[in-house]
């Protein structure tokens, strides 16, 4: 049997705000390494058993950062498929099933979240294959990561009777205080649950049909409807938003009797929060983590992280600092599970900083903020080589475009013109009008937007190869 990689990439990851946002959430940042969370998750499948390519769920406006994402480590996905709403892992892994059975009605499914640090993969890969081998047989396999610590911050797996290397599943634990957790480790009849699972496509809809028959039909049909959207599937709106919301665990492995948990000793974290990624970062000799531009004195046991700025720390110990372009967070490491609350803090007043950074990203580039005020707002926009943004108008601004280097091609009305460093341009109200960049290198500019309403809603876009609405 083929074993297929389902890559949950959902979530807004808000406990490592202000470096997660909506739209660009932990699973697409470098927290750990140079690399994305979701490109390390990939890579580490390569190297043990034999795996095929990883399919993808992700939410509609993180599919191009995705999609690059993958390009940039020379990763070519069995599918990317894109959920039309959040509705937890039970209807995303069904969805995942549908399509694995449809292509192989022996399909084992192996589904990673996109955002946990695993150190150890020669021990991961030992584990998939002890996983593997009881899902042929019909079991529902999870991954119970051996405890360290009297972790609070996760569920737990008690285990049964022994099958094989592995156990039958006992019962699931919701996150315990302090006390019951430290009972937990002293028992060693309990793991971590790590949200790592490995079972027959077939299987698991078997399974999910007689729990949740609802989630099970909405799924169906949401494959069923699927269309293609250039490189993307894209489940079917409707069917996939009617379906209820609930997790793997709820819906189907705390009911089903062919429950299996496989112990799993490889180095594991979810990197639930700001204190959790420092446990995984490398230390100095006083227990600091750093990134950026960072200056210590007197400092032991904090975690810093500058995105824009130099931050300078003296004579402190136990914080967590994460330092952005917009917002900046200061916390004792042991209340960073509070960050969720700054969050709901920031829906309620109507603000953008949990939304989206500074810098906010499109599949032709990018663009960020420098500067707004009264009626005028500044940007340095980022056109990748190739890139062509939409053919647009706006009602409420006008639009100039000073080229700082490379090359664009624009289009204002009837007419076509070619801009090169230090050139620009105006763009009026009303006026169709596109930016392309024809050039091999990446094209900079800046824009200066003047008018009544700058938002970013005040676009009427007529063409776009990129098939946004």
């Amino acid at each position: 049997m083929k074993i297929y990689p389902v890559i949950l990439s959902g979530g807004a990851g808000t406990r490592l705000w202000p470096l997660s946002r909506a739209v660009l959430p932990k699973q697409l940042l470098p927290l750990v390494s140079d690399r994305t969370m979701l490109q390390e998750t990939v890579l580490r499948l390569a190297g043990g058993v034999d795996l095929q390519a990883p399919l993808i769920v992700c939410g509609n406006e993180h599919r191009f950062m995705v999609a690059e994402q993958l390009r940039e480590i020379g990763v070519t996905p069995l599918g990317i498929m894109l959920e039309s709403a959040g509705r937890n892992t039970a209807p995303a892994v069904a969805a995942a099933a549908q399509y694995l059975r449809a292509l192989d009605p022996e399909a084992l499914m192996l589904v990673l979240p996109a955002d946990h640090v695993i150190t150890n993969r020669a021990a991961f890969h030992g584990v998939i294959a002890s996983a593997a081998a009881l899902a042929a047989d019909g079991a529902l396999a999870t991954f119970g990561v051996v405890p360290t610590a009297p972790e609070t911050g996760y569920g737990y797996i008690h285990r049964g009777a022994a099958v094989g290397s592995a156990y039958k599943v006992d019962r699931f634990v919701e996150k315990p205080d302090a006390a019951k957790a430290q009972a937990f480790v002293d028992d060693g009849g309990y793991y971590w649950n790590s949200g790592m699972f490995l079972f027959r496509a077939e299987r698991y809809l078997s399974e999910l049909a007689g729990f949740a028959p609802a989630i099970a039909a909405a799924a169906e049909t949401a494959v069923q409807k699927a269309y293609r959207d250039m490189d993307f599937c894209r489940l079917d709106e409707a069917a996939f938003s009617a379906s209820p919301s609930d997790s793997i665990d709820y819906a189907v492995m705390e009911r089903t009797e062919h429950a299996v948990v496989v112990p799993a000793d490889i180095g594991w974290s979810d990197v639930g929060s700001w204190s959790a990624l420092r446990e995984v970062l490398p230390h100095d000799a006083a227990g600091n983590a750093t990134r950026g531009d960072v200056y210590l004195d007197g400092v032991s046991d904090t975690l810093v992280r500058a995105e824009s700025r130099i931050v300078a720390l003296v004579g402190v110990r136990d914080l967590v600092v994460v330092e952005t372009a917009d917002a900046v967070l200061v916390a004792h490491k042991d209340q960073v599970q509070r960050v969720k609350q700054v969050v709901e803090h920031l829906k309620t007043s109507e603000r953008t900083e949990h939304l989206h950074h500074t810098r906010v990203y499109r599949p032709w580039g990018c663009y960020e903020g420098i500067d707004m005020g009264e009626r005028f707002q500044v940007k340095r926009i980022t056109v990748n080589p190739g890139g062509k943004l939409s053919l647009q108008m706006h009602h409420h601004r006008a639009e100039h475009w000073i080229v700082v280097s490379g090359t664009a091609r624009v289009t204002c009305g009837d007419s076509v013109t070619l801009l090169s460093e230090n050139q620009s341009t105006y763009i009026p109200i009303g006026m169709n009008h596109r930016l392309e960049n024809p050039g091999k290198l990446p094209l900079h500019l800046i824009e200066v937007q003047s008018g009544s309403y700058l938002g970013e809603d005040d676009i009427v876009r007529f063409e776009d190869v990129y098939q946004r609405v």
